[in-house]
């Protein structure tokens, strides 16, 4: 059991850094909270623009890596709190 206890740690440090490593290559889509409220670039809509390419990708990434955490972390707690 002690196996699986480590596996599911590696596992989620693996995907935390994964995780932190997509949000962080993400582009800002514009000056912080004050542009997605109505300031920012002066255009209609504040900072809201569509994604394309590389950075769509990165986008649903970093998604399916945030439910792959949760599940993980959840796995982890519960195999933890009946194995442990």
């Amino acid at each position: 059991m002690d196996k699986v206890r480590n596996a599911l740690v590696i596992l989620e440090v693996v995907v935390a850094v994964l995780l932190m490593t997509g949000v962080l290559v993400q582009t800002p889509k514009s000056t912080g909270l004050g542009g997605t409220i109505g300031g920012g670039d002066g255009g209609i809509g504040g900072g809201y623009r569509t994604r394309r390419g590389l950075e769509r990708q990165i986008y649903f990434t970093t998604w399916v890596l945030t439910a792959i955490f949760l599940i993980v972390s959840v796995a982890n707690i519960w195999f933890n709190t009946h194995f442990g």
